[in-house]
């Protein structure tokens, strides 16, 4: 059996008096693609970020790679890549550059470096297209930008928020049998959250739906879509969260601040 690289335990994050994050527990196993669904405000982001060490828990275990965010953060950031749902390249620069910058952040010897530049740039399509500046690249060609420059680095997992959003059904396409691709060749294991339910069932081996802060459902998209004798996994997502328009909270501007908290941690 695949021993998990994240575990959480009855995990706990409170804000001014009320849990964002209520009680969760969840596992993920080395090598999975695993689904983290859940509404506007549901709790998804507060969990990322404390996966990704940008906040401590109120209570509860949590162990990223073997490491506990809190007491051995540095190893926890050496253990991810992360994508944020908004861009983060710098346009100004080609590709080739940002991922150097990338590499370098992460003190991977020249030699190694350009290797894994090359070889990651030609497995996504985009070594032919290197030395071209970031802002000329369509939407597809910079998520595929980002989620090299998130693997860089040999990490063990990914985490991916919302990886196609915003991008036409045909690159959406492309962009997971990218990832897929990846999480094969490199025994990657990949966190994702995104609202395409559809999207979840083809890619996601297993879900959890939290709401309100709770895991409200979790386990294999057909076995849940058998379980609720529903048709697709949209219909299971609504059956246990509710059918009403959930209000926009600050999500963009979070994953601002989490972006711009975890490259200061980093340098």
């Amino acid at each position: 059996m695949n021993r998990n690289v994240i575990e959480v335990g009855d995990l706990v994050k409170i804000f001014d008096g009320l849990a964002a994050v209520d009680g969760i527990s969840f596992e993920v196993g080395a090598g999975e693609i695993f689904g983290f669904l859940g509404p506007n405000g549901a709790g998804k982001t507060t969990t990322i970020k404390i996966l990704t060490t940008l906040l401590h828990p109120t209570s509860g275990k949590v162990s990223v790679n073997g490491f506990d965010p809190v007491a051995d953060s540095e190893n926890v950031r050496r253990s991810f890549g992360i994508v944020f749902q908004d861009p983060s390249l710098d346009d100004e620069l080609t590709a080739y550059e940002n991922l150097e910058f990338h590499g370098v952040l992460y003190g991977m010897p020249k030699k190694m470096r350009r290797e894994r530049i090359e070889n990651l740039m030609k497995l996504v399509e985009l070594w032919d297209r290197r030395g071209d500046l970031v802002k000329h690249y369509s939407g597809g060609m910079k998520r595929r930008l980002e989620i090299v420059r998130g693997i860089l680095h040999h990490p063990k997992i990914l985490f991916l928020d919302e990886p196609t959003l915003g991008l036409d059904p045909q690159t959406r396409e492309h962009i997971w049998d990218y990832i897929k691709n990846l999480n094969e060749k490199e025994r990657l294991t990949v966190f994702f959250t995104t609202h395409y339910m559809e999207e979840a069932d083809r890619a996601a081996g297993r879900i959890a739906i939290i709401d309100n802060g709770k895991i409200v459902a979790r386990g294999n998209p057909a076995e849940l879509k058998k379980e609720m004798n529903a048709s697709s996994l949209e219909d299971v997502f609504l059956a246990f969260t509710g059918h009403e328009i959930r209000a926009e909270n600050s999500e963009a501007a979070d994953t601002m601040r989490m972006r711009h908290r975890l490259w200061t941690k980093r340098k």
